[in-house]
């Protein structure tokens, strides 16, 4: 029952993590998302939240074919977490659960469209008008993916570390703050395509 209780928990922090990143979405910084890791014994939980600028270079919504070939891309590569965060091996981590989706919303109230895109569903049925959508990024559009993951790791003590090819598969991104909750303490830091990589240090 413990087990569980503290599973909800830390579900419940990731859900909170979520509400406030898209009640910030209007006001993201491009180069930047955000890696949110719960621990508690054998399972781990992991959230990411990034501009749509770092993952598919663009921020409107989709409206050629070939944007939403990349936004299909990246919602196939972001379910692929193993691609992009790395776990030590010694902790034998095993997903079982990973889901990516696209949120898109225009910045001002007058003009609020979301359009909230799941990996399986199809996209808009728009089709490519031939002009700059970085226009419509000047209008103040934004988008954000979100990916929720979930491990079991069968000795989660091992990880001491987590290193981020993420940035070789996007690399708009830039930068990644990375938040960790264990049982004993939590920990925060930010990861940069420089320094790709995150040092744990007493949190087990």
């Amino acid at each position: 029952m413990k087990l569980v209780l503290s599973i909800l928990a830390l579900c419940a922090f990731t859900h909170m993590l979520l509400a406030e990143t898209k009640r910030q979405l209007d006001s993201h910084e491009h180069g930047t998302g955000q890696l949110n890791i719960a621990v508690d014994n054998d399972v781990v939980l992991m959230t990411l939240h990034a501009p749509g600028a770092d993952i598919v270079g663009f921020e409107y919504a989709a409206r050629t074919s070939q944007d939403r070939a990349s936004v299909e891309a990246a919602l196939a590569a972001l379910e692929q977490p193993f691609d992009l965060f790395v776990l030590p091996a010694e902790a034998r981590c095993q997903i079982t659960k990973a889901h990516a989706d696209l949120e898109v919303e225009a910045a001002h109230a007058d003009e609020t469209k979301h359009t909230d895109h799941a990996h399986d569903h199809d996209h808009d049925d728009g089709h490519g008008d031939g002009h700059d959508h970085s226009e419509e990024d000047a209008a103040g559009q934004h988008s954000e993916f979100h990916a929720e993951y979930r491990l079991r790791c069968a000795a989660p003590s091992k990880i001491n570390e987590v290193m981020f090819p993420y940035f070789d598969r996007f690399p708009n991104a830039k930068k990644l703050t990375v938040q960790i909750v264990t049982p004993t303490g939590a920990q925060a830091a930010e990861v940069t395509s420089n320094a790709p990589e995150f040092q744990l240090g007493g949190l087990f």
